[in-house]
């Protein structure tokens, strides 16, 4: 049993380690600023090492319950932010930001799990 809690923060955090990848691409950037995000030149890498930081964190199992509120710490102004679904006209673009805003939050629930429970067996962090 104790290999699916590494199986799960590898899953839970390989989303965190491509999209803080793409934060570095001026296209990233460049919609971001498109979306209303002040100081999208800085902001949007500062998350995206944010984003890095802590999935590495979780998947590694080092300081996994920290590396967790940075998810939450970047996943919260991304979503209400980026998944504006409340304001979109068009009913295609309404759906897709509706479901990118339900799995922000879905994934804001996985890591407060984290967060609470922390990495599991297989870690670092891990007693012997």
């Amino acid at each position: 049993m104790k290999y699916e809690t590494l199986i799960g923060r590898i899953l839970f955090a390989i989303i965190f380690i491509m999209a803080g990848i793409g934060h570095f691409s001026a296209q990233s950037i460049g919609y971001a600023a498109y979306q209303g995000v002040p100081m999208a030149s800085i902001l949007v890498p500062l998350s995206g090492i944010i984003a890095l930081v802590g999935a590495l964190s979780i998947i590694l199992g080092y300081k996994a319950k920290w590396g967790a509120w940075l998810i939450i710490l970047f996943l919260l102004p991304v979503t209400f932010t980026m998944h504006k679904f409340w304001g979109v006209a068009d009913p295609m673009m309404y759906q897709m930001q509706f479901a990118m805003f339900l799995k922000n939050i879905a994934l804001i629930g996985g890591a407060l799990f984290i967060a609470y429970f922390g990495s599991g067996p297989i870690s670092i962090d891990a007693k012997a």
